[in-house]
């Protein structure tokens, strides 16, 4: 017991000693929890991810969720707009929204739109002559868009190069179908889909919100794309000023 009392105050006495057995617990514990949370992560991720640099990933993440953002508001369109589920064809609206996936991300025609894609079925798809399923025309012109825009792939590797002006433009295009669907009306007067509602009873403002989302998210990538090109000609640049040569492996 006195020998345990010694070494406690020997301790004591010596500051810097007390620090560095703490630090060097705090630093040890500090490894041992960042090397668990590395191999978790390597074993959560998927094969393909290693074909993919950052911006790769986050441009097929971003793709995702705008997509499936898409899904929820054709969802929520056809609960606004019944009749509109009944001229698909469709028994539900799951079935519905999975018939549009597979013809978006298979980048397949939609029959209805006799053949068009992306801006031109938008087009015709918000136009007083069309005369089919509405929503589900709407939500497979968008999305064609978006997959044109990103040069015809969902998912993106080290290979595929992305041109940050069409994702651009893209956004901007998402901007103007968004007003396009709460202002084109019919020769009623009435909205070619009902969407967006403020009354006295409430708002529902949830469409504008998930399409907001999206803009967000390809003006992110965009702005993404475009500091990645920027940086490679800039090193490009730099290694020139500076007489390095430049990697052959």
């Amino acid at each position: 017991m006195p020998r345990v009392c010694d070494l406690i105050a020997a301790v004591v006495r010596r500051p810097c000693l007390l620090l560095a057995c703490l630090s060097s617990l705090m630093f040890s514990g500090c490894s041992h929890q960042s090397g668990n949370g590395f191999i978790a992560q390597m074993r959560d991720g998927q094969p393909q991810e290693f074909l993919q640099t950052s911006v790769d990933r986050m441009a097929t993440l971003a793709m995702r969720d705008n997509l499936n953002s898409l899904y929820r508001l054709m969802g929520k369109l056809y609960l606004r707009n019944p009749e509109e589920l009944r001229k698909s064809g469709f028994l539900d609206i799951n079935t519905a929204v999975k018939q549009v996936r597979l013809a978006v991300e298979q980048q397949q025609p939609l029959p209805v739109l006799g053949g068009r894609k992306d801006l031109a079925a938008l087009s015709y798809a918000m136009s007083p002559e069309f005369l089919g399923d509405r929503v589900g025309a709407f939500i497979y012109a968008i999305g064609s868009m978006l997959v044109t825009a990103h040069g015809n792939r969902v998912e993106f590797y080290m290979t595929d190069a992305i041109n940050p002006t069409f994702v651009h433009n893209a956004a901007r295009n998402i901007e103007k179908a968004t007003w396009i669907l709460g202002q084109r009306q019919n020769k009623e007067g009435q909205p070619l889909l009902f969407s967006n509602e403020i009354s006295e009873e409430g708002s529902n403002l949830s469409f504008a919100t998930e399409f907001g989302k999206i803009v967000a998210r390809l003006d992110l990538l965009a702005q993404m794309l475009d500091e990645r090109y920027r940086r490679i000609g800039l090193n490009y640049a730099q290694s020139l000023l500076f007489l390095n040569f430049l990697p052959v492996q």
